[in-house]
């Protein structure tokens, strides 16, 4: 099989990343966790002292900002201006901004094109809110991951303990509900299911079984010669 773009969309927490990186490490594809980067931007507005209402000074601050990625165990390590901020993007501070600040025009335009930049030559796994819909239409495989917000909270919690971070189940869950209705009605780039997109419920699921169902689909969609290969 050639080489394809693999779009994994959906809420918070519902396993994207996780999925979507081990997915690409199986079919030796580039990883691109679009999350990260907006998390990134929202730790520099946060640090910068500006407020995150504060679109045209967020928008002029985002130009300046420098975001990488590197190999990392057991997530991959996220930079901003060459310095490492992988615990830092998790916060329930940013969790609770993000939203806003991906909402932003000038902040998704410019992502956005660097995004579709990576994916261009195709080989790659790109997890977000929009990518299906906004970021790579034309990708050949679209996934749409759910799960309950119970569930979606206390993943998070149980990553959030493990790196000796100190917020409630209760804050966490919280701010799963209230990011899930800021990314589901903003104006720009709202999460949505791509009409092509096909769902899959995490809720119980391992890991494992969430990657093979996914697999499942792509060798199904190949067989059936519905992958417009690149």
């Amino acid at each position: 099989m050639n080489e394809i773009q693999i779009a994994i969309d959906g809420p918070a927490s519902a396993g994207k990343s996780t999925i979507a990186k081990i997915l690409a490490n199986d079919l030796k594809y580039v990883y691109v966790d679009t999350g990260a980067m907006y998390r990134a931007i929202t730790v520099a507005v946060l640090r910068s002292g500006i407020a995150p209402e504060d679109e045209s000074s967020v928008s002029a601050l985002v130009p300046s900002l420098e975001i990488s990625f590197a190999p990392g165990e057991p997530v991959q390590k996220v930079f901003l201006n060459q310095k490492e901020i992988t615990q830092e993007i998790r916060s329930i501070e940013v969790t609770a901004n993000v939203s806003e600040i991906s909402s932003y025009a000038a902040v998704r335009d410019l992502m956005t094109q660097l995004q579709r930049k990576i994916a261009n030559n195709g080989g790659v796994v790109m997890d977000g809110r929009d990518i299906g819909t906004t970021v790579l239409p034309k990708a050949e495989v679209k996934i749409f991951l759910i799960a309950s917000v119970h569930e979606r909270a206390l993943r998070r919690y149980k990553e959030n303990q493990a790196k000796g971070m100190t917020e409630s189940l209760a804050e966490i869950e919280a701010a799963v509900q209230k990011r899930d209705y800021l990314d589901s009605t903003r104006l720009i780039s709202p999460l949505k299911k791509a009409s092509d997109a096909i769902e899959v419920d995490t809720t119980g699921l391992s890991i494992s079984e969430v990657v093979k169902i996914i697999k499942q689909i792509i060798n199904e969609k190949h067989a059936n010669n519905e992958l417009n290969l690149v």
